[in-house]
């Protein structure tokens, strides 16, 4: 996987980026934990810059998060469900994640879009139940673009300071994630809580 990230990016430039960014949204076995901080060496060695490097992941990754939109607006979750536990280990995904996703879409709305293109796991299916719930396009298409840049910008710059341990990103980036995944739904639930002491009250 990394060879080909590597000669892909290595042959197409910011192009490539873009590529990448687009299919990794698509199929989310393919990491941006690697393509970025790839990205973000390459700079490192004067062969990019910053600002079309980050343009073109962002502009990957929203484009690539459109297909994924309109699978759930149109073909609706219980369906996608079905398709996920029959056919997405090709790709993948199952219906347990689509279940994790939606269920994260229902807690935190249309800020779980922006959130979610913070989260791995998360941020490659949390267009499914945006489309599923029928977000409309244009609030979509900000905080998705907002999530994307922070996090693009994000591996760019983490790739930029490791120099040539930049997939060190995607190896240590897991667990972390996790971490801060679990903080978050603790602080949700400490947020809900507090609201129905808060309604109690009055």
């Amino acid at each position: 996987m990394q060879e080909w990230i590597t000669n892909t990016m290595t042959s197409l430039g910011y192009l490539g980026i873009g590529l990448l960014m687009f299919l990794e949204n698509l199929f989310p076995p393919i990491p941006s934990e690697l393509i970025m901080p790839l990205a973000g060496f390459t700079i490192s060695q004067g062969r990019m810059e910053f600002v079309p490097a980050i343009a073109a992941g962002v502009i990957g990754t929203v484009v690539g998060a459109f297909p994924w939109y309109y699978v759930g607006k149109l073909i609706g979750e219980e369906n996608i469900r079905r398709l996920a536990n029959k056919y997405g280990k090709w790709i993948g995904v199952s219906g347990q994640d689509i279940d994790r996703a939606n269920n994260w879409f229902t807690r935190h709305g249309e800020q779980a879009v922006f959130f979610g293109r913070l989260i791995p796991g998360v941020r490659t299916l949390i267009s499914l139940p945006a489309g599923i719930n029928e977000m409309p396009l244009l609030p979509f298409l900000l905080y998705s673009t907002l999530g994307t840049t922070l996090w693009v910008g994000l591996l760019t710059f983490i790739g930029y300071k490791l120099g040539t341990h930049y997939d060190w990103v995607e190896q240590y980036l897991g667990p972390v994630s996790k971490i801060v995944f679990v903080l978050l739904i603790v602080a949700f639930v400490v947020w809900v809580v507090l609201k129905k002491r808060k309604t109690k009250r009055i």
